[in-house]
């Protein structure tokens, strides 16, 4: 593990800065889930005292990105098979309202964006599995979705289950790459947007989101198996 806090910026407070350190680490794999955290090593690597780090790791703590684990030490939270479940549903109900009102409200510049998302993960999978930036195209073309349903709360919502889901993700893809299926799937939902077929584009949805679930649950369970053998 190895962090450094970027130059300090007046204008935010240190424990911000910390805060959105630490963040980007989990949510981008750097810091993986499981990995411990300790308040002394990371105070040295980041050359702050202790006070911002436990405010820091306070917040993230609230947001279920750091769990405390039997013994009381602190580490990134591992998503289980049944939280998976659980966040699988709540995209599920979000995102086919987000494609329904897509549907009606997109702009032609929006539709414009979400096709370039759509074009760029067919050529990187054509060239090679490059698992971060697939899930940075995966989760962009999904809040691009949202963005163009015009409901700010639901973009808002969808969010706060992305950031469950991004550490989800990374946690099955840094051993499965092809648990992400962003080629044929977003290339189905983009298809129905932009002929403005909402019932289309909610089945397109569903299938995507239905597939996603099971291969992601599938691998969550694989990994628990094996860290119990182990």
């Amino acid at each position: 593990m190895a962090l450094s806090l970027p130059s300090i910026q007046r204008s935010r407070s240190l424990y911000e800065q910390i805060y959105q350190t630490l963040r980007t680490s989990i949510l981008s794999g750097e810091l993986v889930p499981g990995e411990r955290l300790i308040e002394t090593q990371l105070a040295e690597q980041l050359r702050v005292s202790r006070t911002p780090i436990r405010e820091a790791i306070r917040q993230l703590q609230r947001e279920t990105l750091i769990t405390a684990d039997p013994s009381g030490g602190l580490r990134v939270a591992t998503v289980s098979a049944a939280d998976a479940a659980q966040l699988y549903d709540c995209r599920m109900a979000l995102e086919q309202l987000a494609i329904q009102e897509a549907c009606r409200n997109a702009t032609v510049a929006q539709l414009q964006d979400l096709e370039t998302l759509v074009l760029q993960a067919e050529q990187l999978i054509q060239t090679q599995q490059d698992s971060p930036h697939m899930l940075d195209l995966d989760y962009r073309f999904h809040r691009s979705i949202a963005q163009c349903s015009g409901n700010q709360w639901l973009v808002f919502l969808l969010e706060q289950v992305f950031s469950q889901m991004t550490l989800l993700r990374v946690q099955t893809t840094r051993h499965n790459p092809r648990v992400l299926e962003i080629r044929s799937e977003h290339r189905q939902i983009f298809t129905a947007l932009t002929q403005r077929d909402a019932a289309a584009a909610v089945r397109a949805m569903q299938i995507h989101l239905t597939a996603s679930r099971l291969r992601v649950i599938q691998e969550v369970e694989k990994l628990q198996r094996q860290a119990i053998e182990s």
